[in-house]
C-alpha cells in the first residue's frame, strides 16, 4: 500500500510539474516565409493590461491581395475586425471594434506565426497606455 502511495503521488508531481500556468504558451517561431496559409478558425487566449485573463474567437479570412488577411475577433461580446499583412513570419495589423460598439476603439496588433501555425503577440488601443498580449490556436476541422 506504501509503494502505490509514492507511485501515486511521483506521478502526480510529474503531471503537476508538467504542466504550466502561463495562457499564452505556443510553440518555436516559424522560419520567415515559412508559415502556410493563416486562414481558419482560432481558440484566443489573451492578457489584459490590468493582468485579466479572457478568451475568445479570432476567424482569419484571405484578404485582396497577396499575404494579406481579413480577421474578426469575438471577445466577450465584443466584435473587433482588422486587416493585416504578412511579412515574413509576423502579422501586422490595424483594427476596429464592430460599426454598432458602444465604445468604438482601434488600433494595432503585432502577431508571430509558429511552426504548429498559432499567432501569439500584443495589441494595443490608439491612446491608451499597455498593450494586450493574446495567442491564438488554429481550431482542427474535427473541433468546430
Amino acid at each position: 500500500m506504501r509503494i502505490r502511495a509514492l507511485v501515486l503521488i511521483t506521478v502526480l508531481i510529474g503531471v503537476i510539474g508538467g504542466c504550466s500556468d502561463d495562457p499564452l504558451m505556443h510553440a518555436e517561431d516559424a522560419l520567415p516565409g515559412r508559415t502556410g496559409n493563416l486562414a481558419g478558425g482560432y481558440v484566443l487566449n489573451g492578457i489584459d493590461p490590468y493582468n485579466k485573463e479572457y478568451t475568445g474567437r479570432l476567424d482569419i479570412t484571405a484578404g485582396p491581395f497577396s499575404n494579406t488577411y481579413e480577421l474578426q475577433w469575438i471577445v466577450t461580446e465584443a466584435f473587433q475586425e482588422g486587416t493585416g499583412e504578412l511579412k515574413g513570419n509576423v502579422l501586422e495589423v490595424e483594427w476596429r471594434t464592430s460599426e454598432n460598439a458602444a465604445l468604438p476603439v482601434a488600433g494595432t496588433a503585432r502577431f508571430t506565426v509558429t511552426v504548429e501555425g498559432e499567432l501569439y503577440g500584443s495589441k494595443v488601443v490608439t491612446g491608451e497606455p499597455g498593450e494586450w498580449r493574446e495567442t491564438a490556436y488554429p481550431i482542427g476541422p474535427d473541433d468546430v
